[in-house]
């Protein structure tokens, strides 16, 4: 309606001013054509504002999006790292696993390669050869080693330690401890020996002495007396007594093979280092 009356006020307005039927027609053509234009405009704004508003909304939910993606990757990234971590300490302790295996291998190679050359002697019961607590332990008699409440060695214990100490020559990489053990039997009093202890410490010196006179290095021996106190049998018969009088040459566990202990450190004043587990 509103373009129709502008038509006519156009009209009125070109016959007013004595403008002819032709320019009237051109005038009203022209009006036409820019109403159509501007509808077609009208159109095109309207089609772009639902355009522009689809991509405001499309471009909300895009960012929306991003922002979980980029939580996600965060998680994901946080997630990485804890499994790169777990797999780090897992190949860690796969290895140490590998290096104390090794070690077992190579321990036990040694126990066998120990009791192979001792086999002669342990027929001959000379000695015997136990694993106490994982240590492997050489036992001789202390009838053959000994007289009765002396600590000297006898001629036919010096002739067993010689061959010991052949075997234990050929092991460099570790520590002996030779131990001394007794009945319950006490001692005369007035003897050379205090005690039970004294003479089983006595004895294992000796050992010690000798085996470092036969070639078994000397900064891998130690010696230790332990008396009546750590039988390994009751002292109920003479025979379980005539058990307890014995000699143990230990062999010590190297130092790569004992448990790792440093995450202890700095987190106690430092102790002297306790003395070794006596065997049984």
């Amino acid at each position: 309606m509103r373009g129709l009356v502008g038509g006519s006020l156009a009209v009125l307005l070109l016959l007013g001013c004595g403008h002819g039927e032709a320019e009237w027609q051109g005038k009203l053509r022209e009006i036409t054509t820019l109403q159509g234009q501007l509808r077609d405009l009208t159109g095109e704004r309207d089609h772009l504002r639902e355009q522009f508003e689809g991509m405001q909304a499309s471009n909300a939910t895009m960012a929306h999006r991003l922002e979980e993606l980029g939580q996600n990757v965060s998680q994901l990234q946080a997630q990485g790292q804890e499994q790169a971590s777990a797999l780090t300490a897992a190949q860690q302790r796969e290895a140490e696993l590998r290096r104390r295996q090794q070690l077992a291998e190579a321990r036990l190679s040694t126990y066998r390669n120990m009791v192979a050359q001792f086999q002669s002697m342990i027929s001959a019961g000379q000695l015997r050869v136990r694993t106490v607590r994982g240590r492997m332990v050489i036992e001789l008699p202390a009838g053959i080693l000994f007289d009765s409440g002396r600590a000297e060695l006898r001629a036919e214990g010096q002739q067993v330690l010689r061959q010991v100490a052949t075997v234990l020559a050929q092991i460099r990489d570790r520590d002996f401890l030779v131990a001394g053990h007794t009945d319950n039997v006490q001692l005369g009093r007035g003897g050379r020996f205090a005690d039970n202890w004294d003479l089983s410490a006595a004895r294992a010196l000796n050992v010690v002495r000798f085996l470092a006179s036969s070639n078994v290095a000397a900064v891998h021996l130690g010696g230790a007396g332990y008396g009546e106190h750590q039988p390994a049998r009751a002292n109920d018969t003479d025979d379980n007594r005539a058990q307890n009088r014995r000699v143990e040459i230990i062999l010590m566990p190297n130092i790569e093979e004992l448990p790792d202990l440093s995450s202890l450190d700095n987190t106690a004043p430092a102790t002297a280092a306790p003395p070794p587990a006596p065997t049984r």
